[in-house]
């Protein structure tokens, strides 16, 4: 449903987040980060590299892999439920394609998420800060996500990763 005249609300926070972060330069990068994030493919090709390069822990390595899919999945379910169609206003400019015309939460907030705390445990050093703000970012700049719908995929995804990562952690 498109929305007329000023933004309000989310459409208008989404609205100026755009404005304020959209750049040649930044719109590039987040259509590459969207395309490698799609489906969780990128996140779930990287720990599968993890798998083969380390094999002492080729396990938690798949587990972890299995785990940003399984993440990825939940969002897809909760898309399915909670239906909310993306932005859809004159204000917002839509930068790339989307498999969906639904937005809660983002997916590849979840996905990226998860990946960044799975991966953050197999690899010692704490990759959410480097891994989540931009992608969370990318999907703005893109206008295919209000802020909500990137905090939530986050969420989602931190709960996820976090509840796999300490059971990688039992599991010696």
């Amino acid at each position: 449903m498109l929305e007329k005249g000023s933004p309000t609300g989310e459409v208008a926070v989404l609205a100026k987040a755009q404005g304020f972060l959209k750049s040649e330069a930044s719109v590039k990068a987040a259509r590459g980060m969207s395309h490698f994030g799609e489906h969780a493919i990128g996140w779930f090709g990287l720990g599968l590299l993890g798998a083969v390069v380390d094999k002492k822990r080729r396990k938690d390595w798949l587990v972890a892999s299995a785990g940003v899919v399984g993440a990825h999945a939940a969002s897809i379910a909760v898309k399915r439920v909670v239906r909310r169609p993306r932005p859809d206003h004159p204000s917002v400019e839509v930068l790339v394609g989307t498999p969906s015309k639904l937005s809660f939460p983002s997916s590849h907030a979840t996905s990226t998420t998860a990946a960044a705390v799975l991966y953050s445990g197999l690899t010692g050093r704490n990759l959410v800060p480097a891994l989540v703000p931009p992608m969370l970012a990318s999907r703005l700049v893109l206008g295919v996500h209000y802020p909500t719908d990137v905090l939530a995929g986050a969420a989602l995804g931190g709960l996820v990763g976090g509840l796999i990562r300490r059971k990688l952690k039992r599991n010696p």
